[in-house]
């Protein structure tokens, strides 16, 4: 950096005596161009003081001390611009008492802290009633300042008025409990300062702390009532700034200190925890201002496409398993786990203090007196409602440290914020020896497992960092975090969340959404399996292939925690294969006898299918709101079904499989008979089918398609198309019945997409007599019935797909990505497998997600002479992952140069150059997880 750019006093870096000069050379020989000639000044005033902090960030200095800079630059261009307004523009030559006027900075500009995007806000504070010199002098000041770019706050208030609002509005005294004199009467300021404390402050601390509590509540419950978001609100989100402003905000209100250091004279932190204080206020900072210079804007949130900018700024590079980002904004979340850890501190010591002090205050928000624990546990006790210790040398054995959170689980009480402190100080103190300390892997057994809230407690052992201290392989991914658009949380908050899915699913909390998983649940043997699986599920993420490595590290926590063989086996199948039964419903054809013979295969009894279900679940439910949905879980009932019937039949293999369903198909037409009666040409459309077909589709489908072909063909409609809304999956089926011919499905997504729509999922079937019968699945970008709330949009679709069955229909042109979504390389890939299906080629085509790809893709496929006999669409994030089962004269396609045909065109359509197709691509296997690789 230049030397004239790295000054370290404020007045080499807005010289405010010269500025003053300028000014007043400005007012005495500019004229009428006088108030144009002083903006210039003040503008470039405040260029040159954001320009130097912008380089000094950059440079590496931290984002407190730039911070701290732009305030200081903002004093002097006010403080400047006051002197001028008050010298030059209206002047009070003999001011009286009653004139006595000050420019007061408060909020976060009263803190001395301003980010380089941040609003001013402004008192503007008179002695007594509002004068026409006071009145006048604002009135200039303000109107300057918005010239100047700035966005300010502002109101203008004598000393008691200021006084009477901060007594009705908790807003208004916090933004006076921070604040400083920019210019002006210092006198005036002063007593504002002194009489606040005495008329305000000191008469509300339970009140202010109470409404700062429930504030922050709100705040984090409107930014996502998690620290872990993988895009968080760095201001107010939970663990972000606002936080420790509401912890110096509640301290410096009860203690009565103006700085954050003196956090450590009040008694409120060790030097140690201010230390920590102070490094997490730094690095908020840090993000912040570098969010608002990148930006050009107030910018909070860390959204995915600025991650990768944000943490080169900040000097963080790739390592083994980890990129940039995944290293910088594990460091976030860990800070932000700080922050909380810092709050639960200061509550303890509000609520200590308040307990020496006195009885009144402080205890309605606190709580009563202790009360006895209803088990006997030498040194426990319950404080207030909470769990507390007796000493905190208690937890001197660290035993205590698992015991301390089983006891709370056990009976239902929170870790209360003194205990809480004492087990994160001590965490560390978790030696492998306490890990195979049986007392201690029991008492952890029990949380794990427990019938009240599991997920509950292991969040606060997580917050502690108790948690990855006894379980280590959970340890390696508190805070990691994977950067795409599908994870909406950290790995460790994911799994947290995947456990409380799992116990809410075994108290009925969710029997209509998950009525199958809901159901099994009491029928399942072994659930300490399923919740340690389901716990260390995800420890594999970042060391290679996720379901191999997080077997092997769930058999080794297995072994150390002290279970069987078998019940080790059991948890490291389960995590092992905790992807298998999700890919197989969503890209699998579940009617093909080969798909349900794999499948059951893997699985090879009841309880583990039972185990597998709920396990997948509650890993796709813990993902993100709006991940999961009824579509997704009518697939896994599915599959689930059938391969029921088929461990309860006794035969797995193929033929075996084959004939089951072949029983089960005879079942579906014997029950669309019931549901439809003897209609006319009813026995014709049984035997229109093959097995697939009464497979793939439930008995009201069934019933549907029938009665609305039947009456296509009496009305005799060259193209019958109808539609009909299922809510509860979220999606509205459009049925085609036409002639077939080449392309047609290409088409039909095509006019589909055309639409608006977006394709869940589409069932493709041929007549016996050659014509096509198309089911498809279609969405709004919502995840919404298309059509539901719009019904003249679904109108327009019909009439649109009526004509794409006897003409081409293109799909419209390629949108720009997002820019979210643009921060992410995704790599195109193509896998063709003839081993897969029975009768079909499986082509599994994956890369970034557009509208108009599934008809883009189904077209290459239809050029190359190929017929598609189903798709299966998924996606995740900015990735799409669709699968087609095709068929070539009738079979597979085996031809090595069709084959690298079809590859190439569509790796091409997918939108980038990929690896050479393998030498014989007809024997690649079809990736079992590939698309759930962001899972």
């Amino acid at each position: 950096m230049p030397a004239l750019l790295k000054p370290a006093r404020i007045e080499h870096v807005v010289d405010g005596v010269r500025l003053r000069a300028q000014l007043t050379a400005a007012a005495l020989s500019d004229g009428e161009n006088a108030r144009a000639r002083v903006r210039t000044l003040l503008h470039g005033a405040l260029f040159r003081g954001r320009m130097i902090a912008k380089e000094r960030l950059e440079a590496g200095e931290n984002g407190l001390a730039v911070a701290r800079l732009l305030a200081k630059v903002a004093d002097e261009v006010v403080s400047a611009l006051y002197d001028y307004t008050t010298t030059h523009v209206f002047r009070a030559r003999n001011p009286t008492e009653g004139e006595r006027f000050a420019v007061v900075a408060v909020g976060g500009y009263g803190r001395g802290q301003l980010a380089p995007s941040s609003d001013l806000d402004l008192l503007f504070l008179r002695a007594y009633k509002q004068t026409p010199f006071a009145e006048s002098v604002t009135e200039y000041m303000l109107y300057m300042l918005w010239d100047l770019g700035l966005k300010v706050g502002h109101s203008s208030r004598t000393i008691n008025e200021s006084l009477k609002f901060a007594k009705e509005d908790f807003t208004f005294q916090t933004a006076l409990l921070e604040q400083h004199l920019v210019a002006g009467d210092a006198s005036l300021q002063q007593e504002l300062v002194t009489r606040f404390r005495k008329d305000v402050a000191a008469n509300s601390h339970a009140e202010f702390i109470a409404e700062k509590l429930r504030e922050r509540d709100e705040r984090h419950l409107r930014a996502g009532a998690s620290r872990y978001m993988v895009e968080p609100n760095i201001k107010e989100g939970k663990g972000g700034l606002r936080d420790l402003h509401t912890l110096f905000w509640m301290a410096a209100h009860r203690y009565g200190f103006d700085r954050q250091r003196d956090y450590i004279a009040a008694g409120v932190f060790t030097p140690a925890e201010t230390h920590r204080f102070l490094r997490a206020l730094e690095f908020l900072w840090s993000v912040r201002c570098h969010l608002h210079f990148v930006t050009g804007r107030g910018e909070e949130r860390l959204t995915f496409d600025l991650q990768p900018e944000l943490a080169k700024r900040l000097g963080y590079a790739a390592r083994t398993n980890n990129t940039s980002v995944e290293r910088f904004m594990r460091r976030y979340f860990l800070v932000a786990r700080e922050v909380g850890a810092l709050t639960r501190t200061l509550c303890a010591k509000l609520e200590a203090d308040q307990a020496k002090r006195a009885p009144q205050g402080l205890q309605r928000l606190f709580g009563g007196g202790p009360k006895p624990l209803a088990v006997s546990a030498p040194g426990f006790r319950v404080e207030r409602g909470r769990l507390d210790v007796t000493a905190p040398d208690v937890l001197d054995d660290p035993v205590n440290l698992i015991r301390l959170f089983q006891l709370a689980d056990a009976n239902n009480l929170d870790v209360h914020p003194a205990a809480f402190g004492e087990a994160a100080k001590r965490a560390k103190e978790i030696t492998p020896g306490i890990r195979h300390n049986a007392a201690a892997r029991d008492a952890f057994l029990s949380v794990a497992t427990s019938k009240h809230h599991p997920a509950a407690t292991l969040r606060l052992m997580n917050e502690a960092g108790v948690l990855g201290r006894f379980v280590p392989e959970f340890g390696r991914i508190v805070a990691q975090m994977q950067f795409n658009m599908y994870h909406h949380f950290t790995v460790d908050e994911h799994t947290l969340r995947a456990v409380d899915a799992i116990s809410e699913i075994e108290r009925g909390i969710h029997k209509e959404q998950h009525p199958l998983a809901t159901d099994i649940f009491p029928k399942i043997i072994n659930r300490r399996a399923l919740y340690l699986a389901m716990l260390l599920h995800d420890t594999g993420k970042g060391e290679g292939d996720q379901q191999i490595e997080g077997e092997i590290s769930a058999r080794a926590a297995c072994e150390r925690l002290g279970l069987p063989a078998d019940e080790v086996d059991l948890v490291g199948w389960l995590v092992g294969h905790h992807l298998v039964m999700s890919d197989f419903a969503q890209k699998r054809d579940i009617a093909d006898p080969r798909t349900v013979a794999q499948f059951t295969e893997i699985v090879g009894s009841v309880e583990r299918l039972r185990l597998l279900l709920v396990l997948t679940v509650a890993d796709i439910r813990a993902v993100g709101p709006g991940v999961w949905n009824n579509w997704k879980g009518q697939l896994l009932r599915d599959l689930y079904r059938l391969t029921e019937a088929t461990l309860h039949g006794g035969r797995s293999d193929e033929d075996g499989v084959r004939e089951h369903l072949a029983v089960l198909a005879a079942d579906a037409k014997t029950q669309l008979l019931h549901d439809v009666g003897k209609i006319e040409t009813i026995e014709e459309w049984l035997h229109s089918f093959d097995d697939a077909y009464w497979l793939n589709h439930d008995s009201e489908a069934l019933a549907w398609h029938a009665r609305e072909v039947i009456s296509g063909r009496k009305a005799g409609d060259v193209a019958h198309v109808a539609a009909r809304f299922r809510p509860v999956q979220g999606v509205t089926d459009v049925l085609i019945y036409c002639q077939d011919r080449p392309g047609l499905f290409a088409s039909l997504a095509a006019a589909i997409s055309a639409c608006g729509a977006d394709i869940a999922d589409a069932r493709v079937h041929t007549t016996k007599d050659r014509a096509a019968f198309d089911v498809f699945s279609i969405q709004t970008g919502d995840r919404r019935p298309f059509g539901l709330e719009h019904p003249d949009a679904l109108a327009a679709l019909v009439a649109r797909v009526v004509d794409a069955t006897t003409r081409d229909h293109a799909p419209p042109g390629p949108k720009p990505a997002s820019r979210r979504a643009a921060a992410f390389a995704i790599d195109p890939w193509v896998r063709i497998d003839n081993e897969v299906a029975t009768t079909s080629t499986v082509i599994e085509a994956s890369g970034r997600d557009r509208q108009g790809l599934l008809a883009e893709l189904a077209r290459v496929i239809a050029d190359a002479g190929l017929s598609i006999a189903t798709a299966h669409i998924d996606s995740h994030g900015a990735r799409a992952s669709d699968v087609f089962y095709v068929q070539a004269d009738g079979g597979q396609l085996c031809d090595g140069a069709r084959i690298k045909a079809v590859h190439d065109g569509l790796v091409a359509v997918l939108g980038a150059a990929e690896p050479a197709a393998p030498a014989d691509p007809a024997r690649q296997p079809l990736a079992v997880a590939r698309a759930s690789t962001a899972r």
